[in-house]
């Protein structure tokens, strides 16, 4: 039988998708005389936006006067914010980024008759942040949502991204959307309850930052630690804005903001570090965590000589210095000699599509990826945190 030919057609589509939005750095947004926070929901129509406000438990917890300010800021702006509804106050913590979580809270949403014209104010930490903007993202296909970082790290790293994810199958961020902010409001006051546990576990984002993006606030902060630590407020105010800048930087300038290729250099020392907030069940933050993962990791780069072994004396002095944990038990094998952590590694190489790229430093301010590492020298790291 004679085949037929078939005839292919092609049509190359190219489409181009600008996102702004804005990182504000203020204080007491909910003060009346701030017309920051109002100023943002001014879209330029005839009628008030529908916003609905979600908070963290423990922030509205640390200030019970938080949702009377919010209702009171509402009405007195009646005319470009249509609050749908009182203040929701919700549990949160990294329990929280589960499918359960994200179907209650989209049933919420259609509650209140949100559509992609309306906005969610997400008030909280990153995996609050994380939680609510995933279901926001993913109701009508993108509800606008201004998120309002309430730790150091959700004011400095996860806050001022374009990331939203939740956890699954015992993966960290395993379920997750791209989906940038309408913007973001970093308010420092919300910052003066935070525990000094929180405080100072914030910082280790920005090491990891400065250690392969800016060798002089890498310096900064190994001579500010013990201001850190001591609460020193205009310390950490600059801190956390020019880690915030940094990040905003690589998002802005990486040419791949939604992480199609291979490299993610801000995920330097969190192959170790998201592995093992799922080994502890989320009682590690994430900033101890990542303060983990960056000293195996720097162990690492020193031991294939990438940078010097004082990078790494400078790292464990300042973690030291902050009262941050140097090392978990669930670092250490089980009975059967088996390294949990080290699933990690295979962990990202799925996430990264089978081919694994490990970010290291190589000298301050500066990096370079590799495709392999060498698991022995990792138990080494391990032996050496255990030995501090």
């Amino acid at each position: 039988m004679e085949q037929k030919k078939t005839t292919t057609i092609v049509y190359d589509q190219s489409i181009t998708v600008n996102y702004n939005y804005k990182i504000y750095f203020s204080e007491k947004i909910f003060d009346s005389g701030n017309i920051l926070f109002r100023n943002i929901f001014d879209t330029g129509t005839s009628s008030a936006s529908r916003v609905l406000f979600l908070i963290e438990k423990n922030v509205a917890d640390s200030d019970d006067r938080l949702c009377e300010w919010i209702s009171a800021y509402s009405e007195k702006f009646s005319d470009v914010i249509n609050m749908t509804s009182p203040p929701k106050v919700i549990s949160g913590g990294e329990s929280l980024k589960s499918r359960d979580t994200i179907s209650d809270l989209c049933a919420l949403m259609a509650e209140n008759a949100l559509c992609r014209q309306s906005f969610v104010v997400i008030i909280g930490g990153g995996a609050f942040l994380d939680t609510v903007g995933f279901a926001a993202s993913i109701v009508h296909r993108g509800i606008r949502q201004v998120r309002v970082p309430t730790t150091v790290l959700a004011q400095n790293d996860s806050g001022v991204g374009v990331k939203t994810a939740v956890n699954m199958h015992g993966i960290k961020n395993f379920l997750g959307t791209f989906a940038p902010p309408y913007a973001v409001v970093n308010d420092f006051s919300l910052l003066a309850t935070l525990p000094l546990r929180d405080w100072v576990a914030g910082a280790a984002e920005a090491f990891k930052v400065a250690m392969i993006k800016d060798a002089v606030f890498f310096e900064w902060l190994s001579q500010n630690v013990e201001k850190i630590a001591s609460r020193d407020k205009s310390t950490m105010r600059y801190l956390i804005q020019r880690c915030a800048e940094l990040h905003l930087e690589h998002i802005a300038t990486s040419g791949d903001p939604f992480e199609f290729g291979s490299a993610r250099p801000l995920d330097f020392g969190h192959w170790a570090a998201h592995k093992l907030e799922m080994l502890t069940d989320g009682e590690m933050r994430h900033g101890e965590a990542v303060a983990i993962g960056l000293m195996i990791d720097t162990f690492y780069a020193v031991k294939m000589k990438y940078i010097e072994d004082s990078v790494l004396n400078t790292l464990v002095s300042s973690f030291s210095s902050l009262g941050m944990p140097l090392f978990h038990e669930k670092l250490l094998p089980d009975a059967e000699g088996n390294y949990s952590i080290l699933s990690g590694i295979e962990e990202f190489r799925e996430h990264l599509g089978g081919q694994l790229h490990i970010t290291l430093p190589d000298g301050i301010g500066r990096k370079l990826e590799v495709n392999f590492l060498d698991e022995n020298i990792i138990r080494q790291a391990i032996d050496f945190l255990g030995s501090l």
